[in-house]
């Protein structure tokens, strides 16, 4: 399975290199007239009758079946996260989707309230971290309430992490195709940047993200879009699977094991 995202990170940095000769022959001009994306646009796909088919169907079927399991871990998570902090038990924020439409996001709340006026992305040992939130994002289970993102169909549970809309606006030409697929809850750039905290430091997160670390992120969501399959969606759900059960039995460190990591390079924000 972890020949699906070597194949992944050698086609990203190749087409990275293509990208960046095509853009050097785009006058300005043109460049930001291809930024704009109507929101019934829709690009070439490597399989098109999976990518807009038969992927939504798995997603939905897999997500209902799944959901009564969820269901039961979500209720007291729920009522852990009421009790122990001032606040909202969900976290809900705006992400750039499919088509290019925005919708929210949900996650189970791991910050005081009103955190994400400071900065949308979560410095290393950040403070507005609750204690309880700490091990939610360290097993992932914040990210649990998405299953209903799922099912009501604005994510997939495979497909590239849903990122703010000042970063989706920003979109090259090029960069246009991770609109093509629907957002997931893992992708190969979070599987690669799982201690995304630990990168960015504590100093200027927000500063470090943008310089360090998105260029990276969108290089390999745009490899994962243009060579999405049945096939790579299957091996990396099992990978992320793994990764998953890794860190949550990783011990009280809350550092993933050696290897590929989990989901959720997306933990920038509550």
């Amino acid at each position: 399975m972890g020949k699906a995202l070597m194949r992944l990170e050698k086609a990203s940095g190749e087409r990275k290199d293509r990208v960046d000769e095509q853009q050097a022959a785009v006058p300005p001009q043109n460049l930001a007239q291809n930024m704009s994306v109507p929101q019934d646009w829709s690009g070439s796909l490597p399989h098109p009758f999976y990518s807009k088919v038969l992927k939504r169907w798995l997603d939905f079927w897999l997500a209902a079946i799944l959901f009564p399991f969820f269901a039961v871990l979500m209720l007291p998570i729920a009522l852990l996260v009421k009790l122990t902090s001032k606040g909202p038990v969900f976290y809900i924020a705006l992400r750039g989707g499919y088509r290019n439409k925005p919708f929210n996001i949900l996650k189970f709340r791991t910050m005081v309230v009103g955190a994400d006026k400071y900065s949308g992305t979560t410095a290393l040992n950040d403070p507005r971290v609750t204690r309880l939130g700490r091990m939610l994002r360290r097993t992932k289970l914040d990210e649990i309430p998405q299953i209903l993102n799922i099912l009501k169909g604005d994510m997939s549970f495979i497909g590239p992490r849903p990122e703010l809309l000042k970063y989706t606006d920003l979109y090259t030409p090029a960069q246009q195709c991770i609109l093509w697929v629907r957002p997931g809850i893992s992708d190969p750039s979070s599987i690669h940047l799982i201690n995304l905290d630990d990168a960015v430091g504590h100093d200027d997160p927000e500063g470090s993200y943008e310089r360090d670390i998105l260029a990276d992120k969108n290089d390999r969501r745009v490899a994962y879009a243009r060579s999405q399959s049945f096939g790579l969606d299957a091996s990396l759900f099992f990978i992320t699977l793994g990764c998953v059960l890794r860190r949550f039995f990783a011990g009280s460190k809350g550092r993933a094991p050696e290897g590929h990591g989990g989901t959720g390079a997306g933990q920038r924000q509550m």
